[in-house]
């Protein structure tokens, strides 16, 4: 007896040690200031690295963390570099190292004879991460969280969402749960949900899944309990997209300012935006670069455009360009999109949802009311009569954007579409999106990620759900197989669960982008659990 006791001993300590360390960085870390990016914290060393490529990708350098001061590390740099035999790369390997400590020497390769499925619930602790203390760029949190896979470390926001509904396929609620207290934790910190906890991302968001995310978790904890404690997080991250709705009231020539629209009608709908006008330091060279061969002589909004395209996740895609098949003509402040406003209607609805809990009625009607304005202005400005499918508003020009993609499904995603409209949806999608690997993101063969001919596990997601809801449940079930066939064809030959894939041909790998296609992968995972237990029963 006492011999299981002692045993026992060390692992109760350690989980009582842990029980400590993450209650203090969730009291006290909201409290400690946070670093700056390391493009304004290296300064000139940080251009120097990034524009003589030390490293191929620009994300390596920013990930880094420093052995020393910073301060001290730029004093020595500004002598070292006057050397004639100086050599940057050296200086950088003897001043930074990689924050890497879930690195084996064995690493988990699944057998010849393991499912997909069962590939997906072994990874989930091999992609598990816990970082409670600030590390260069890498901000603390006070949970375990699940990262996408290949070149990142850090808990990603919209990934988030779709990784969270392969976790409950899996029972795996402490895990949801933790994920769901790091961003109520990041939005007390930072009054927002960042792109993920890096410093470099603090200046943007991306897709705002949070109110799903808390709705997920409610189906476990109770919609009551867990409404009621998260309502908190829900406001601030509606005051965060909603900021500036009272100056672009009061200014009818003004009728954008940072993620806040004035439509036509007098309605506010949101933008995808940025607080910054520099290149991004994860990809500096690649801005600067974008902006130095564009026409415009406004390099400022060339960043800006870049910066809040990477906010919407979909970086990059022809959605954003004015030229389908030239980067350099994005302006996506200029567009209202109606995937992010469908989003912020659930958000609307969600807290409606919780104040009517909570037996506030007048909020609830407030929120409500605000929601069912939303959707009729998405309705109204985003739907094309000529293509018979919802599109992008460019707010600018006054009328849709004539790009035909993948978000045009997310009306039916939040059930805002009319009937007619879905059903005009419904036949685009199954007549031009559907190919043998799942649905395409755009009909564009530009080289870019969200752009033909990949396909992406949130996308199929949302694509499924939407047609579910208004009764297309053989074309959902079509789209459905063919995407898990095509994710169960890679596995067979690859071994791995990969970012994207080429669905014009189930089994071909994705392509495009900015770096290298990746494994994990954090998000397929959780859409082909899900998908794939639905599917068996």
């Amino acid at each position: 007896m006492l011999g299981r006791l002692f045993k026992k001993q060390p692992a109760i300590a350690k989980q009582s040690t842990d029980r400590v360390k993450t209650a203090l960085v969730a009291s006290a870390g909201t409290l400690i200031r946070t670093g700056k990016s390391p493009d304004e914290s290296y300064s000139e060393l940080f251009d120097e690295v990034q524009r003589t490529r030390v490293f191929t990708d620009g994300k390596t350098f920013v990930d880094l963390v420093p052995r020393q001061r910073v301060r001290e590390i730029k004093r020595e740099y500004m002598i070292a570099k006057k050397d004639p035999h100086f050599n940057l790369q050296e200086f950088v390997n003897r001043h930074f190292y990689e924050f890497n400590p879930y690195h084996r020497d064995d690493p988990y390769v699944p057998s010849d004879s393991t499912t997909a499925r069962e590939h997906v619930t072994t990874l989930w602790d091999e992609l598990k991460r816990r970082n409670r203390k600030n590390r260069g760029s890498l901000i603390a949190l006070p949970h375990e969280y699940i990262v996408p896979g290949g070149r990142f470390s850090e808990q990603f926001y919209w990934d988030t969402y779709f990784i969270m509904l392969g976790l409950a396929a899996d029972e795996r609620w402490d895990g949801i749960s933790g994920m769901v207290k790091n961003y109520a934790y990041m939005l007390r910190k930072f009054g927002m949900i960042p792109t993920a906890n890096r410093t470099y991302f603090l200046s943007r968001s991306q897709p705002p899944f949070f109110a799903s995310m808390v709705k997920l978790l409610a189906r476990h904890k109770g919609r009551a309990r867990t409404y009621t404690e998260y309502l908190p997080s829900l406001i601030a991250e509606y005051r965060f997209w909603m900021k500036g709705k009272k100056i672009t009231g009061e200014h009818a020539d003004r009728p954008a300012y940072a993620r806040v629209v004035m439509m036509p009608n007098g309605v506010v709908l949101n933008r995808y935006f940025d607080n910054k006008t520099t290149p991004r330091p994860e990809s500096r060279r690649e801005d600067i670069e974008t902006a130095e061969l564009a026409r415009s002589e406004n390099k400022d909004k060339i960043f800006l455009d870049l910066r809040a395209g990477a906010e919407s996740g979909w970086d990059f895609s022809s959605r954003w360009f004015r030229d389908v098949n030239d980067i350099q003509s994005i302006y996506t402040t200029d567009i209202v999109p109606v995937d992010l406003n469908c989003l912020m209607y659930q958000l609307e609805m969600t807290i409606a949802e919780a104040y009517t809990i909570i037996r506030q009625p007048l909020f609830a009607k407030r929120f409500h009311s605000s929601a069912e304005k939303r959707a009729e202005t998405v309705r109204r400005y985003c739907w094309s009569n000529k293509t018979q499918f919802f599109e992008d508003y460019d707010f600018r020009s006054g009328h849709t954007t004539g790009r035909i993609t993948l978000a045009g499904v997310f009306p039916l995603y939040a059930k805002i579409a009319t009937s007619e409209q879905a059903a005009a949806v419904a036949k685009r999608i199954e007549k031009d999106f559907l190919h043998d690997g799942g649905l395409v993101t755009t009909f564009e063969k530009n080289g870019q990620q969200w752009d033909s001919p990949n396909g992406w596990a949130p996308l199929q997601w949302v694509a499924i759900q939407g047609l579910r809801e208004y009764g297309y449940f053989e074309l959902a079930n079509t789209i459905r197989d063919r995407w898990l066939r095509s994710n169960e064809n890679v596995f067979a030959d690859k071994r791995k669960m990969i970012e994207k894939y080429n669905v014009m041909k189930a089994g071909d790998l994705g392509g495009g982008g900015e770096y290298p296609l990746q494994d994990g992968f954090g998000w397929t995972n959780g859409v082909y659990a899900a998908l794939k237990d639905e599917q068996g029963k």
